[in-house]
């Protein structure tokens, strides 16, 4: 889709008449919806940026211009794009990422990320020529013409207000891999620019390219099916048994019924932890992609994103396949069936609202339906940890019927975490007053310590991370100090009178689940949900406590800093039952999601004696190494 299409004469005669950013919103109106006024203001600025560029004889008047053309598969946008031929005659197109930035500060910790100002406040953001290369990667999976034709694509980022003399940090040593692939141009650069654009757009097209890559067929390309297909033989995390290969094989019929009737589907698969629910989904979308299906997989949280991405990449150096792994959020603007298959991971987790102020859309259920011929929707009810967390089987349910789509229900019993015992589990649930069960007892095969010093399970868990399989985990009762996200010298989980402090996860260039360094940092709910280690060890706040014969939770004792409860003291005063049972639900939920993250060992501190000694009983018969 493209918001705003004209040839370059049509372009610099808007401009010229100052007609440009109104031509831009009226179209964008009819298209997206309303614009917000910082866009509006951003066109009007780099317009007139453009047209300094632009406004050169070389460059011919019949070259197409697209402004905020929507890429295939992604909720992103190019800013702007001229097409044309270059002197060998070969279709060719430029794509430029325009940037309002004034200075922007080098993040030497992360991989392409740099921190500007954005709003009101400082923040890490991809650096501009990492973006609009990824976009160059994106179009080339995706885009039947530009695969088969093919057009040319050259990337290029613009940042006209940026003075890189007084903030060289954008051209550090750093970036330079990605500045090679995509160059920018900053503060003074027009000529260069121009000289960049001329050497491959030099005869127009009369827009026709565009049309082109606009109306053109989507298709993953071989070259990424082949990609996917080589990262994940071989790897033995992905190997399904027993009832995953069931759910993986309805799935694929599903999926091909769907292309063979166009009626929507939406699968429900209900698995506990360590029933293999990503391992199912990353199996899926190898094979939809390889049988040349449009499919993505999609959680809330980016830590499952980016841990099972690296994880299927391995040593392989090509990160195309990374655009088939999206946030929940992304399909606000998407249309009816703009997409073969949706894998949401994680669904319990899904919100109303998308956006990072969650301002965006209706409801993401409702939104991954209407994007997808066929929703998988992978779902642990129990694992719902905060207010905004919305999925659930019920709802699921509800938007399917709405959009008239068949429900296929299926479910995940065999267990591959925590020794394959599913007592733990049950055992977990009782212990926690989550649910009644048989296994009130702990007369099964795992490994579950309860210590009084928080110090020791540290040196357990660091004894036992060999292969990086060990990691600290945390419950939201201590605040997450600012200045401590890059600094583990800043220790913000504190307990006394143990003399322990730790810092939790930091704000690493890797994912925390498989930062060689993470063994040193604790983990919470959103970096470790929907991952598993060997050994886990688990720090349990005042927020839960055992008083009068019975497990309790404290919602105030969770950290100011912790936005799971955001809008819980709201919710007291309008409704307080309903305010303490969902309090309550969400801090079971936690503390059960954390103890269940070890496949062998589980070591638990308590902060509460009486739950120490509670869970000391519990576990009685629990083995010991």
């Amino acid at each position: 889709m493209i918001v705003y299409e004209a040839l370059k004469s049509e372009f610099i005669s808007a401009v010229t008449n100052d007609t440009i950013t109104a031509d831009i919103n009226r179209a964008y109106e009819a298209q997206i919806g309303h614009s917000p006024r910082s866009l509006m203001e951003s066109w009007h600025n780099s317009m007139e940026y453009m047209f300094k560029v632009l406004i050169d004889v070389k460059i011919p008047d019949d070259a197409g211009i697209a402004i905020e053309f929507k890429i295939p598969m992604t909720s992103k946008r190019i800013d702007f794009i001229i097409t044309g031929f270059d002197k060998q005659d070969r279709k060719s197109a430029v794509i430029i990422e325009l940037k309002q930035w004034q200075a922007c500060e080098r993040v030497s910790e992360k991989d392409g990320v740099v921190r500007t100002a954005v709003g009101k406040g400082m923040h890490e953001v991809l650096h501009p020529s990492y973006q609009v290369d990824s976009y160059r990667l994106a179009m080339q999976s995706f885009s039947v013409p530009v695969q088969n034709d093919p057009i040319e694509l050259h990337p290029c980022a613009y940042l006209h207000n940026y003075n890189l003399r007084e903030h060289p940090d954008l051209d550090d040593v750093l970036y330079q891999k990605y500045i090679q692939q995509a160059p920018i141009f900053t503060a003074g650069d027009v000529l260069k620019l121009r000289l960049f654009i001329d050497t491959y757009i030099h005869k127009g097209d009369q827009g026709k390219i565009l049309f082109e890559i606009s109306e053109g067929k989507i298709h993953p390309s071989r070259m990424l099916q082949d990609s996917l297909a080589s990262m994940l033989a071989g790897n033995q995390e992905f190997v399904m048994i027993d009832d995953q290969k069931l759910v993986f094989e309805e799935a694929l019929k599903l999926a091909d019924e769907f292309r063979k009737d166009h009626q929507k589907r939406v699968m429900i698969v209900k698995g506990g932890p360590g029933t293999g629910k990503s391992v199912v989904a990353v199996n899926l979308l190898v094979e939809l992609t390889r049988r040349g299906m449009m499919a993505q997989y999609a959680t809330k949280n980016s830590a499952p994103r980016e841990v099972y991405f690296k994880r299927l990449k391995g040593r392989h150096y090509d990160t195309s396949p990374s655009v088939l792994f999206k946030g929940s959020g992304s399909y606000v603007e998407s249309g009816n069936n703009d997409l073969d298959v949706i894998l949401a991971d994680e669904a319990h987790r899904l919100n109303a609202k998308s956006g990072m102020f969650h301002n965006l859309g209706e409801n993401q259920i409702k939104e991954i339906i209407h994007a997808s011929g066929l929703s998988v929707f992978f779902i642990d009810e129990h694992q719902r940890v905060t207010l905004q967390d919305i999925g659930s089987v019920a709802e699921i349910e509800k938007y399917a019927e709405k959009a008239h789509a068949e429900v296929i229900s299926m479910k995940l019993e065999s267990q591959f975490r925590c020794s394959g015992s599913d007592g733990y589990l049950s055992w977990i649930d009782d212990v926690l007053d989550i649910r009644q069960t048989a296994n009130s007892d702990f007369d099964f095969d795992y490994d579950f310590r309860v210590y009084d010093d928080p110090e020791k399970l540290r040196k357990m868990i660091v004894s036992r991370n060999g292969k990086n399989k060990a990691r600290m985990v945390a419950g939201y009762c201590w605040k997450w100090i600012s200045d401590g996200k890059n600094n583990p010298d800043v220790h913000d989980i504190v307990i006394d009178p143990y003399h322990f402090a730790m810092s939790w996860n930091l704000s690493s260039g890797s994912p925390w689940a498989d930062d060689a360094g993470s063994v040193d940092q604790c983990g919470c709910i959103h970096t470790c949900q929907g991952l598993e280690f060997e050994t886990v060890g688990v720090l349990i706040g005042d927020d839960m406590r055992y008083e009068n014969g019975r497990v309790i939770t404290d919602y105030t004792k969770r950290a100011g800093t912790d936005q799971s409860l955001k809008g819980i003291k709201k919710m007291m005063k309008n409704d307080p039952v309903r305010a303490k049972a969902a309090a309550d639900e969400i801090i079971r939920n936690t503390y059960r999601t954390l103890l269940t993250r070890g496949s062998r060992c589980c070591g638990v501190f308590c902060t509460d004696p009486a739950l120490r000694e509670y869970l000391r009983m519990r576990s009685a018969n629990s083995r010991k190494k």
